[in-house]
Order: structure tokens, then C-alpha cells, then sequence
């Protein structure tokens, strides 16, 4: 615990993505890609524990399969409605501090998550992220806020694309909140990257990665990822004309039903 606090990861996942159904359990280096996430975010120093928050899908019934086998927590909960969902979670295992990560981020590094802990009690911060202004590549985004913002978010916060999107409302409203973002340098500064799975050519792109840095070392860092992948333009290409889910027009589709 840091400052008395409980601090939990939290990683959503679930079966029934859109684009790409059962990518959670695409394999990496012969490990499931939600494994892969949990074992590298179980490396940071500063959690006190990981849960996975998952739906009441049977489909899901897989996952939980796999917490347990893990033996790490998992909570289930809507699917369609992650904000209650991921509230719910922290509550189950009496979180103060939540790590918000999602299962499409296997490269997720741990040094990242410590740092961005270190940070937000550095500070009177209610929500501490490197996502607020994009500059890491996406898939490796990481938010540390308190349990007790992200309840105040759930009572207040109705639209879809804010019940879809966990902290969506927090960092769209920073006149309520008092935000910190964490800006990407040097060779790490690269928005347009994506190291995160979505598509079958992320998969793709994720499985270079794997097969060539996690034989050698299986703690292998964000840097390492950015080094392999300015040495291999080639593989950069293969997703680079994949587009990300905006959840700005999701918001403003709602707002005109």
C-alpha cells in the first residue's frame, strides 16, 4: 500500500468484442493474450493486487476458468455498462486506488504503471493517465484514479459512450477534476503506433513483438518494443491503416437521439 491506500489493477475483459471475437485468448509466446496481460501487470511493485472485470456472458465463463487457474480475482458484471462493471470490481475487493487497464494491451509495461502511481500521490490528483494528450503508442495507456472519482463518475455520467468508455467523462470534463498527464519523450513520443489488439492485423503485429523480444526476455519493456519496431518499419506497416474506436462521436451520436 502507498499513503495507507489500497491500490488494485483492474483489467476488462470479455469474449464478445466487436471487431475481433475472442482475441483475449489469441495466443502470444503460447500464453493467451489475457494471461500475458496479467502477468505483466502483476509485475508492478505498487500493486497491492490485480483483478480481472469481466461480464455475466456464459461466454465469459472462459475467462473466469482462467482467473482461477491464475488464481487471480475476478468480478463479473454488465457487459454492456463497463463504468458500473468496472466500479463494482474495485468495490469487490476494496479498492481505494484503481490501475484501469484493458485486456487488449499485452505489452502494457509495468515500470509505467509504478511511475504513473508514483505520480498521482505526488500530487492532489483525482486522475492521472498518459492518455489525456495522445503521445505514447496506443497499447500501452494506463489511468490511475481513485475509487470514490470513479463512483462519483457512475452517478452522474449517463450517456453510452461515457457507460462504454470508464474515464471517457473524466478527462472530457477537466473543470471537475484535476487531471495530470503523463507526455511521452524522445523515442518513446510516437501517437500514431499501435500496439494494441483490435484487428486481426494487430494480432499480426503483437505476434512479432512476442516472438522475437519474449523468448529473450520475458520482462522486456516499452522501450525495447519502440527499438524493435523503428528497426522494423515493415512490421509498423502492417496496422498502420487500422482506425481507432472514437468514443467523441460515439458521445455525439448519443446527444442527438
Amino acid at each position: 500500500m502507498v499513503k495507507g491506500k489500497k491500490i488494485v489493477a483492474t483489467i476488462e475483459a470479455r469474449m464478445a468484442s466487436t471487431r475481433l471475437p475472442g482475441k483475449i485468448m489469441f495466443p502470444f509466446a503460447g500464453k493467451p493474450d489475457l494471461e500475458m496481460m496479467i502477468e505483466r501487470v502483476k509485475r508492478a511493485s505498487l500493486l497491492d493486487e490485480v483483478v480481472v472485470a469481466t461480464t455475466t456472458n456464459p461466454k465469459d465463463d472462459t475467462i473466469a476458468t482462467l482467473c482461477r487457474r491464475l488464481q487471480v480475482s475476478h468480478y463479473r458484471g454488465s457487459e454492456e455498462d463497463v463504468l458500473k462493471r468496472l466500479v463494482e470490481t474495485g468495490k469487490s475487493v476494496n479498492a481505494d486506488i484503481i490501475v484501469e487497464t484493458t485486456s487488449d494491451c499485452p505489452v502494457i509495461d509495468w515500470r509505467h504503471i509504478d511511475y504513473l502511481v508514483n505520480l498521482f500521490f505526488s500530487g492532489k490528483y483525482d486522475y492521472v493517465s498518459n492518455i489525456i494528450e495522445r503521445s505514447f503508442p496506443r497499447g500501452f495507456d494506463t489511468q490511475v484514479l481513485s475509487l470514490k472519482v470513479l463512483e462519483k463518475v457512475e452517478r452522474v455520467a449517463k450517456d453510452h459512450a461515457y457507460r462504454e468508455h470508464p474515464t471517457f467523462y473524466i478527462y472530457t470534463h477537466p473543470k471537475e477534476f484535476r487531471l495530470k498527464n503523463w507526455k511521452a519523450e524522445g523515442k518513446m513520443f510516437w501517437p500514431d503506433l499501435r500496439v494494441t489488439l483490435d484487428t486481426k492485423e494487430d494480432y499480426r503485429v503483437l505476434s512479432e513483438i512476442f516472438d522475437h523480444l519474449y523468448p529473450v526476455n520475458p520482462d522486456f519493456s516499452a522501450e525495447d518494443v519502440v527499438d524493435f519496431l523503428r528497426q522494423h518499419p515493415e512490421i509498423v506497416r502492417i496496422n498502420s491503416e487500422v482506425t481507432q474506436k472514437n468514443p467523441h462521436k460515439e458521445l455525439r451520436r448519443d446527444k442527438k437521439i
